[in-house]
């Protein structure tokens, strides 16, 4: 994969996380992605750190996921 598709990749995750927490009315717990410092708009940073902020974003937004589906009650399924 070249870099602009990790960029746009990049930049679909982003709003992927905005829009998850649009859902939850919350902020999303984003600590490892942060610390990196690698934003979609990070034009400048290389091909590795985008590829580093994309698992680190997936792995960010999954957590929460996680958490938030233990907390959620599960709807019964129709027999």
């Amino acid at each position: 994969m070249n870099k602009q598709a990790f960029l746009h990749l990049h930049g679909l995750l982003a709003e992927v996380s905005e829009q998850y927490e649009s859902r939850i009315s919350g902020d999303l717990e984003l600590d490892e992605y942060e610390t990196l410092d690698t934003r979609p708009t990070s034009i400048h940073k290389s091909k590795d750190d985008h590829k580093a902020a994309m698992f680190a974003l997936a792995r960010d937004i999954t957590s929460d996921m996680e958490i938030d589906s233990e907390t959620e009650p599960v709807a019964p399924t129709a027999d």
